[in-house]
């Protein structure tokens, strides 16, 4: 009976916590294998390279944050407002995996700083989020200008309040962040 091969959905994963841990450069096929506690050698049963496996980490990320969150979100039904608070939800509730986490999106957004090809996959998934919002909140919202506002809000406070150190006055972040919900529902 042979050695059982650690899967290839694992290394992808260890790969991406390394990445929101220290960005790209710490992606290092050693260090994961000492992470998941196995030889380097399965590695390249999987993967031809490094290069090749951060390719399918960004394929993997992509996937994750955009048609399997829309999926998702489709998949109970309902209309805009019931689907758009679906995914609030969805996004509240992500705890910060490697995948779908808030580390994981500001990890690939600095890399995109340093590598043109990471920048345009990035933008890429921010025009698929965009268009999916404004589908919605135009399903409710007849102005054009308005939807545009409402989904720049809804990704700003998505990516932006994770990093925002300030109090919120006499309420709590998540009593703001439930009303800026109400807010964009409107």
């Amino acid at each position: 009976m042979g050695a059982t091969r650690t899967p290839r959905g694992k290394w992808i994963e260890e790969g991406l916590r390394a990445l929101a841990a220290g960005g790209p450069e710490a992606v290092r096929i050693e260090v994961l294998a000492q992470e998941l506690g196995v030889s380097k050698g399965g590695f390249y049963g999987y993967f031809r390279n490094r290069a090749a496996l951060l390719t399918e980490m960004l394929d993997t990320w992509e996937h994750e944050v955009t048609a399997s969150v829309i999926d998702h979100v489709e998949s109970g039904g309902g209309d805009a407002r019931a689907k758009l608070g679906r995914l609030f939800d969805l996004v509240a509730e992500t705890t910060d995996g490697p995948v779908r986490g808030i580390t994981a999106d500001l990890a690939v957004r600095d890399w995109a700083r340093r590598d043109p090809g990471v920048a345009e996959r990035l933008r890429r998934v921010d025009n698929r989020r965009m268009d999916y919002l404004r589908s919605l909140f135009a399903a409710f919202c007849p102005d054009e200008a308005e939807v545009e506002v409402r989904c720049l809000l809804t990704v700003s406070v998505r990516l932006g309040h994770h990093l925002y150190a300030s109090d919120n006055g006499s309420r709590s972040r998540a009593e703001v962040l439930g009303l800026i919900r109400r807010r964009l529902l409107e």
